[in-house]
């Protein structure tokens, strides 16, 4: 009689059985309904890899469930093994209390880990000896697995198989363990063998795509060199061997395990076993197996059929194959013994008792749901080097949108923005913008060797290290290395050692302009790409630098997610003067980076003023831009030279340097347009404030401008970067044509849809799935 384990308080139990093996699903099934659950949900999506030889789908269970079709329909065409999505997920904890999971891939631990609100089996059938669940959760998910884990608390249970399996695992696992033994849905002796077939079978699956299968096979024709044989299991890629059959229908396989003279079973693993000796075993065909495996575990210890040595194999198989039907009867008769740990009426007792430690601990978490820690989330964003300009400003407004957003969805988050402690690079009276609730914090990078690397892991309550490197960097705050927060936001990934993981991290990256532009040595952009892939996530703000990110920088898709381009709410400002006759300028915000193109553009500047008789001022503003005609880097010593061999030119260039904001906003209000002539970056935000001010922009082509051209509506009038020709004649047009293209501008009314308010939501929402 199953346990009373239908309702807990009100609520119908069903389970979620995340798997998707033949065997293990008709017996598991089985085993749940014993015990009084009969709604399971099983999934119709597994993926398409050779590991997954035994795996079927089957929709018998559907009829049972008693959740909307429409429901069922999603949860249906969800897969289950990468990232199903939020819907998919609503449902599963609408109607779902259980899911048992298998360790695939970092999605499935991420998903279920953020995600799920009921309990959670990690079902473990057992892994081989050299390895655990704990290293290959550290594996899949570099230093977090163990982290996520924890995070679930008592609903988290590793679902052993076996009952020794948890004394292989790290406590973190092992202290969790519930024995869920694993049968076989139909034990019983179907005696219908007959051995004609004077031949060993031998199973091995995935010779030529697999290593570890690949050695198991070769190990055989080296032990039984000499032996008739036959080899079976999947084989996604043919061999040459005629003795190596491949997949077979059921009712092939049958007729050979009853045709076939004995099987041998390799395996020496003492934590897996495969269930092809039990399906011999249910056959009557006599079983020679290798001891110090499983079925020693499963009372195979003294049977005749155990071998301690290939030779003794190969003694005992020789016999069998000579019509020895003493030694035959003798180990058919004997190795019964051996289904007896896989009847279900011999699990069923284990079932119960586990399910219910399962459901008691399910109860205590949903008490403790009803009285959810209050506690606020603290949250810093890092601006890891000394920028200034536009990237201090989207770090300023990168931390807003946070705290916005945190608020918008009912869960105020304490935000942190930090900075270097440099008060000639960060004065005071640089941060007077920033909302009085996002407090500042100076801190300086520390760098330190593995060793003080793993005690600070070990004080912080994390007793490993995520990856193997000779030095990391630790922001240093002067009081707690930033251990009070929840979450590190990082704007960029500018990080020259390893960051010490003591909390998760966020890396928002703007672009790559490594790829396109020779700005990085190839040493240290292989660390700046490195910080990324150990990041919880990467937020991007351009479907350009998303692509650049999985193909350039080889960042998994799943780890990145992409946010709404933040601007400054430029048209909120007083107003700005506007020209009262023809403007005598437009306007080239730019700093001395390779990729502003400075030479291209002074080219296409002199055969703007000598060729087509330019009758506009280019003033220069931005960060160093005082510098520009002085500085000694390669890129920008070619600048004085033209300039001093063209009249025109020196007429007609005025160098304005980095303006306070609002003279330079005045200086932009006064101009014919804007001029962005760079080669390839993020994007600049300089032309949202132009269009803000009724100032209209000519943008060099690439695709992040394009992008923000689409989303902020601005009209750009385009040009080709690397062609001073068309970037001069762009120049031309735009003298003559800047006041019919104001007209073209957004209205505040459309800019203002592009709004803190109203993007905040999608970066609380990416920040929130990292908490």
């Amino acid at each position: 009689m199953g346990l009373e384990l239908k309702m807990i308080g009100e609520k119908k139990i069903r389970v979620m059985w995340l798997l998707n093996h033949t065997s293990a699903r008709k017996f598991e099934v089985q085993m749940l309904k014993k015990i009084g659950i009969n709604e399971i949900f099983l999934p119709k999506i597994f993926p398409k890899d050779p590991n997954f030889r035994s795996a079927s789908i089957d929709y018998s269970e559907d009829e049972n469930l008693t959740i909307p079709k429409e429901d069922l329909t999603v949860l249906n065409n969800a897969d289950w093994y990468s990232d199903p999505g939020p819907e998919a997920w609503e449902i599963a904890n609408k109607y779902f209390d259980i899911i048992f999971f298998i360790l695939w891939n970092p999605e499935v631990v991420c998903g279920i880990v953020k995600h799920f609100r009921g309990s959670v089996l990690l079902r473990a059938y057992g892994m081989p000896k050299e390895t655990s669940y704990s290293s290959l959760l550290d594996m899949i998910t570099p230093y977090k697995g163990r982290a996520y884990i924890k995070a679930l608390g008592d609903r988290f249970w590793f679902a052993e198989a076996y009952r020794h399996l948890h004394c292989n695992e790290h406590e973190y696992i092992g202290t969790q363990n519930v024995y869920l033994p694993l049968g076989l849905h139909n034990a019983s002796i179907n005696d219908n063998w007959q051995g004609n077939d004077r031949k060993v079978l031998f199973i091995c699956p995935d010779i030529g795509c697999n290593p570890y299968y690949r050695k198991i096979y070769v190990d055989f024709l080296r032990e039984f060199k000499g032996f008739p044989y036959s080899i079976g299991g999947a084989q996604p890629i043919r061999t040459n061997d005629p003795n190596v059959s491949g997949f077979l229908p059921i009712d092939m396989h049958e007729e050979r395990m009853r045709q076939m003279r004995v099987m041998f079973y390799h395996s020496t693993e003492p934590n897996h076993i495969h269930y092809h000796p039990f399906e011999a075993i249910r056959a009557g065909m006599p079983l020679v197996f290798m001891a110090g495996g499983m079925l020693d575990r499963l009372g195979g210890k003294n049977l005749p059929g155990r071998c301690k040595t290939i030779a003794e194999a190969r003694r005992k198989i020789k016999k069998i194959l000579n019509d020895d039907w003493s030694l035959i009867e003798e180990i058919r008769n004997s190795q019964t013994c051996l289904l007896e740990p896989m009847r279900p009426e011999n699990c069923e007792g284990a079932w119960q008792e586990g399910f219910s430690r399962i459901l008691e601990g399910l109860e205590r978490s949903r008490k403790r749901l009803l009285t959810p820690d209050r506690r606020q989330y603290r949250i810093v964003v890092f601006i890891p080097v000394g920028y200034r300009g536009g990237s201090l400003r989207a770090a300023k407004l990168l931390a807003q949108a946070i705290d916005l957003g945190s608020r918008q969805a009912s869960e105020p988050a304490e935000v942190i923005l930090a900075h270097l402690d440099n008060p000639s690079l960060y004065p005071d009276e640089e941060f007077n913008d920033l909302p009085t609730n996002i407090k500042r914090r100076p801190f300086w990078w520390r760098v330190v060797d593995s060793k003080e690397a793993y005690r600070a892991m070990v004080y912080a309550g994390l007793d490993y290290l995520p990856m193997e490197s000779a030095s990391y960097q630790i922001p240093d705050d002067g009081i707690n290395q930033f251990l009070d927060c929840d979450l590190w936001v990082v704007v960029s990934d500018r990080l020259e050692h390893p960051l010490l993981p003591l909390r998760p991290y966020v890396l928002v990256v703007y672009d790559y302009l490594q790829r396109y532009i020779q700005v990085l040595s190839t040493d240290i952009n292989a660390k700046f790409i490195a910080s990324a892939h150990v990041a919880e996530r990467v937020m991007v703000t351009t479907e350009f630098t998303r692509g650049d990110a999985v193909q350039f920088a080889g960042i998994p898709e799943r780890k990145i997610v992409k946010v709404p381009m933040l601007a400054p709410h430029y048209w909120l400002n007083d107003a700005i003067s506007k020209p009262t006759g023809n403007p005598r300028y437009f306007l080239w915000t730019t700093n001395l980076a390779p990729h502003k193109n400075h030479v291209n553009a002074f080219k296409a500047l002199l055969i703007y003023y000598e060729e087509y008789g330019g009758r506009l001022e280019c003033c220069i503003s931005g960060v160093n831009t005082e510098n520009i005609l002085k500085s000694k880097e390669d890129h920008l010593k070619p600048l004085k030279k033209m300039l001093m061999g063209s009249k025109e030119l020196r007429n007609n260039v005025k160098v304005l340097g980095e303006l306070p904001e609002q003279v330079y906003r005045s200086q932009l209000s006064l101009a014919a347009f804007l001029w962005h002539p760079a080669l390839i970056d993020t994007g600049t935000f300089s032309v949202i404030e132009a269009a803000a001010l009724g100032v209209p922009a000519l943008s060099s082509d690439y695709p992040a401008m394009r992008e923000i051209d689409t989303q902020f509506d601005l009209n750009l009038r385009w040009m080709d970067p690397y062609n001073p020709e068309d970037m001069a004649r762009q120049l031309k047009y735009m003298e003559r044509e800047a006041q019919s293209r104001r007209n073209l501008l957004p209205t505040t009314e459309k800019l203002a849809m592009q709004s803190l308010e109203n993007v905040a939501g999608a970066y609380w929402e990416a920040v929130r799935a990292c908490l």
